[in-house]
């Protein structure tokens, strides 16, 4: 497992509640990697590597953007008014849940290719007391 600390801001989309306003948090994620094969060291990957891919595709993508649904057009066409502007827009709400499972459906299968780890399982703190996470065990 390695453990990444990015800052984003997003809005729940319809939510009803005081988080459909904007919004942000100081995340962590957690990448839960596994492999059926160790390397002449010992390591299913080396921690420095997965930080590496792991790290680089959160500050590249979501580090101090917003994040929004593809539904929100008015909070899409809020931020693009704003320059510069960071926008990342998600298939679906970005809750703690959504964000979880798009790191472990969609980003960890690229960002691993190759090296022969899959992740297992990615975990959302939100806060320092609320976590999401997806898995596919």
């Amino acid at each position: 497992m390695r453990r990444i600390k990015f800052c984003a801001g997003h809005r729940l989309f319809q939510h009803g509640g005081k988080c459909e306003h904007f919004h942000g948090h100081n995340y962590v994620a957690d990448f839960f990697v596994r492999g059926s094969v160790q390397d002449s060291v010992g390591r299913v990957m080396d921690f420095a590597d997965l930080k590496a891919r792991c790290k680089g595709w959160l500050d590249e993508n979501w580090d101090h953007s917003f994040l929004v649904s593809d539904q929100d057009a008015n909070a899409i066409a809020a931020l693009k008014m704003v320059q510069p502007f960071r926008l990342f827009v998600l298939p679906y709400n970005p809750t703690a849940e959504n964000m979880a499972k798009y790191l472990l459906e969609e980003v960890c299968p690229k960002i691993l290719l190759g090296t022969g780890a899959e992740a297992s399982r990615v975990r959302i703190w939100e806060t320092e007391e609320s976590y999401a996470e997806a898995s596919i065990d």
